[in-house]
């Protein structure tokens, strides 16, 4: 399906973040970028570019798939999909509002995201050299993406005025540019302070002064970086799962539950605007309490 020239750059911004921001494997990937290539069609039509949509023209293209006779459960994914496009041109500024906010999507069960043990996660901070240069910068990415539960956009943003050793608290932007205070674990500071000798030696480029996370030249850790040494960690350490940094998002927040933490505690962590976006976590645990039964429970075993 061929797009207009000026979608590309913004679908290759897309692909990347459904990648890096959402973990999506492959095949749920392509299926929102064709999605995607379908709603930027449908608008070339009247003239209209993807970011200049209204609301009331997306809810014309949903009404569409419905009158073509698409399944419901079809429907749901293009819907999904087209919420995750909004969201994404939001979240990178190339919106002011998201014309989708209003726009339901079908409920037709929930999608349970992949999460390590705590000893995955532990044999993945081992893996880590920290005789090389970079490595406690890498283990204090690893420790603050799984102890603080950070979206990985959240991490490369993150400011050292942000960080309050003393207090053992991150201040951290997230969506809509909304402040949250997260507790540090106790690895996060002591790995944080670990990497700060080595910051404090690299030749910090103009502007990008404030940020904690720089590479060896001095700038700013992008997405794909955080995402590739999350992805050589887990290998290293013989991870087999399809991991990114999300996944240690959603690891920090079951081993939460799991623990005994209350939900409203962890939807404050996390930032999640609705408990209902939280609640993903409990049908995990539910899940795993399941499997507990059947292993042990004498009326299970042969």
């Amino acid at each position: 399906m061929t797009v207009p020239e000026s979608f590309r750059r913004l679908r290759s911004g897309y692909e990347a973040y459904l990648l890096l921001e959402r973990g999506m494997s492959a095949n749920t990937r392509d299926a929102y970028l064709r999605d995607a290539d379908r709603l930027c069609n449908c608008l070339a039509e009247t003239g209209t570019a993807v970011p200049d949509a209204s609301s009331g023209q997306l809810q014309q293209f949903i009404a569409d798939l419905h009158d073509l006779g698409i399944a419901p459960r079809s429907q749901a994914r293009i819907i999904s999909g087209m919420k995750s496009l909004y969201r994404y041109l939001h979240l990178e500024g190339l919106i002011e509002t998201d014309p989708t906010l209003k726009i339901d999507t079908p409920r037709l069960g929930r999608h349970l995201p992949e999460v390590l043990s705590v000893e995955e996660i532990d044999a993945m901070v081992e893996a880590v050299d920290t005789d090389k240069p970079e490595g406690p910068r890498n283990r204090a990415i690893i420790e603050t993406l799984y102890g603080c539960g950070l979206r990985v956009s959240e991490l490369c943003n993150l400011e050292i005025s942000r960080v309050d050793f003393d207090a053992g608290i991150l201040s951290v932007t997230g969506k809509g540019s909304k402040e949250r205070l997260v507790p540090m674990s106790e690895e996060s500071i002591r790995w944080i302070g670990e990497y700060a000798g080595w910051r404090s030696q690299l030749p910090v480029q103009r502007g990008e002064e404030p940020y904690l996370f720089l590479n060896r030249r001095g700038h700013r850790l992008s997405r794909v970086m955080i995402f590739y040494i999350v992805r050589e960690l887990a290998a290293l350490a013989g991870v087999r799962k399809s991991i990114s940094p999300h996944t240690l998002r959603h690891s920090f927040a079951t081993h939460l539950l799991e623990g005994g933490a209350n939900l409203r505690a962890i939807q404050q962590m996390l930032g999640h605007e609705s408990i209902a976006t939280t609640e993903i976590y409990l049908h995990i645990d539910n899940t795993r309490l399941r499997e507990e039964i059947l292993m042990y429970h004498p009326r299970n075993r042969k």
